[in-house]
């Protein structure tokens, strides 16, 4: 919900028309100054009061119990891809009821804005890791639009739970104009009136209020279905000049470009950060994956603040880095991951989209043959740290297996450990589940990285990786650690620092009209209630009825401007109407 530039001196009203009062918390404005405790009043969906005293409530008033808490802003997800769940599922609850108010789609490259049905899918199920089928039957039923204003008047009649905004992605307007097959082609490159088209068409985005442009130079996402499987997504076949047009549409409207570097190499980060630049010109808004302290290459989060430092400080950029403030801990059924696109043997088998004839190749001594040198590679530029002492079987039809890592499996039936894995996927297939750690798993480079200038908290992946990775928790557990270091004696961030990164810092970077309040308790359970638009759509463990079906709560977000609410109606006499959450305090 938005606060008016008075409202934290205003007085208490002089009457009681309040649709809801939050009595009593520690009110967090979200730009950094310390905590207040005060009550909140909300009248049409916006607050009409913040007040040291308390506020007058009638019997229409739903009075909101935060005594013992924390009111903040609601928390900007800015790294989702709920691009096609929003179509079906726009109450997006798993976000919400962690705090999140606004979200943002469209990224890595991939919208689906301008590409049909059928590419869009394409472009989507094994890069996220979402079934294909579900993709494609949930376009064909909700695709409506073939622009982005006509997309955006789509998500404006969805009964939203939280705000929306959104990136256009480089792969779909690239696939729409060059078609997918030509546009995965290493062969074919867009001809200088397919260019003119691209950047027309992101122009038309940027003028439906489209943050900016996302694209992607990691060549480990792949194309899904069966017409180019396997090959790298359109962006990723793009020249540097093809980069530079889009960089300079982006810079003459003060927008983003949220990217993905190679992540093998890493060598195109330099481009992001030259781009980023505004000498001799207007900077550019770079937002970039991503900041984080990887066991396979711990010597890599000494990186992110030189680079930060040399494109805003001597270059005077706007570039920041993602950063998931949180263990980037996965979970993989069989060889379903996508770390194993990062090498040859691991993209061969992935390619086979049949069980059996996986299963034949991961049997074959010449493929393993081929993995285990992979696997043994040890000065290869990874994400994956390759250590199978550190995969632990936690899902497995031999339930003896489970609590034991593959590396235990492999010393007990003394074989080499990625034998052992193999073994166990032909045996049990998908059934056999692991989990893993990938990064940020040493507390204090975490609590280094997330206080580093120009590295920003974002990265949450939500809606996608469905059986791989969860983090729609990412704002609830960088409180949480805040909170348990300060406890210990042993503060990182203060509340009102890590408030502000989670929303003001990211509002206004990315130019939203955002700050939707949310309630805190001081513990791992942390939400209480989550308030949009002057609504409680998320109360002690419940959502409001009808949340997501019935009333929209959330609007669509335009880059750079203001949005009012939605109307909100206001209930009808109740007897002390008052919520109190019966959730332990720490």
């Amino acid at each position: 919900m938005s606060i008016p530039e008075s409202a934290a001196d205003a007085a208490p009203a002089s009457n009681a028309d309040f649709a809801v009062v939050i009595r009593g918390g520690t009110v967090f404005d979200g730009t950094g100054a310390p905590g207040v405790r005060a009550d909140i009043g909300i009248r049409d969906g916006v607050i009409a009061a913040i007040s040291a005293a308390p506020l007058p409530v009638a019997s229409t008033t739903r009075v909101v119990d935060a005594e013992g808490r924390w009111v903040t802003p609601g928390f900007v997800d800015t790294h989702t891809h709920y691009d096609v769940e929003l179509l079906v599922s726009p109450g997006l609850g798993e976000s919400v009821r962690h705090g999140v108010t606004t979200v943002l789609v469209g990224n890595c490259s991939i919208s689906g804005v301008y590409s049909g049905t059928v590419d869009v899918a394409d472009l989507f199920s094994r890069v996220e890791a979402l079934p294909r089928g579900s993709v494609l039957a949930a376009l064909e039923e909700k695709k409506t639009w073939s622009d982005p204003a006509a997309w955006r008047r789509a998500v404006e009649d969805l009964p939203l739970g939280p705000n929306v905004a959104s990136f256009l992605g480089h792969s779909d307007v690239r696939a729409s104009v060059m078609g997918l097959g030509r546009s995965t082609d290493p062969k074919h490159s867009p001809s200088r009136e397919e260019l003119r088209e691209i950047d027309r068409r992101i122009t038309a985005a940027l003028d439906a209020g489209f943050l900016g442009v996302s694209t992607m130079t990691n060549p480990w996402d792949k194309m899904d279905g069966d017409r180019y499987r396997s090959r790298t997504l359109p962006s990723t076949h793009a020249s540097w000049g093809e980069f530079r047009r889009i960089s300079r549409l982006l810079r003459r409207r003060d927008r983003v470009l949220q990217g993905v570097p190679n992540l093998n190499t890493k060598v195109d980060v330099a481009f992001y950060a030259a781009t980023s630049t505004g000498l001799f010109r207007r900077p550019l808004r770079v937002s970039l994956l991503s900041a984080a302290d990887t066991l396979a290459e711990p010597w890599v989060n000494r990186i992110f603040r030189p680079i930060a430092w040399a494109a805003n400080s001597l270059g005077k950029g706007r570039f920041v880095w993602q950063h998931l403030p949180t263990t980037f801990k996965v979970w993989a059924d069989g060889i379903d991951l996508v770390v194993f696109e990062e090498f040859g043997s691991g993209r061969e088998a992935l390619h086979l989209a049949d069980e059996v004839a996986r299963n034949e190749l991961l049997q074959q001594e010449s493929y393993r043959r081929w993995f285990r040198q992979d696997f043994e590679k040890r000065f290869s530029p990874r994400v994956w740290h390759r250590d199978f002492d550190d995969a632990l079987i936690v899902a497995c039809p031999d339930e003896s297996l489970v609590g034991q890592t593959v590396g235990d499996v492999a010393r007990a039936r003394k074989l080499h450990p990625a034998d052992a894995y193999l073994d166990l996927v032909v045996e049990y297939g998908t059934e056999f589940r692991w989990t893993t750690t990938i990064a940020n798993a040493r507390e204090k480079v975490a609590n280094r990285l997330v206080n580093t200038p120009g590295v920003t908290i974002g990265f949450s992946d939500a809606g996608a990786h469905l059986r791989n990775m969860a983090f729609y928790n990412f704002g609830v557990r960088l409180l949480e650690r805040v909170h348990q270091a300060q406890r210990k004696g042993r503060p990182f961030l203060s509340t009102e620092e890590a408030v502000h990164k989670l929303t003001g810092e990211l509002a206004d970077f990315y130019r939203l009209d955002a700050g939707r309040l949310r309630m805190v308790n001081r513990n791992d359970r942390a939400v209480a209630a989550t308030i949009i638009g002057g609504r409680v759509v998320w109360s002690d463990g419940e959502f409001a009825p009808g949340y997501g079906r019935e009333f929209a709560a959330g609007r669509f977000l335009p880059s750079g401007e203001t949005v009012a609410p939605r109307p909100v109606e206001v209930p009808g006499p109740v007897e002390n109407r008052e919520e109190t959450s019966h959730t332990s305090l720490v």
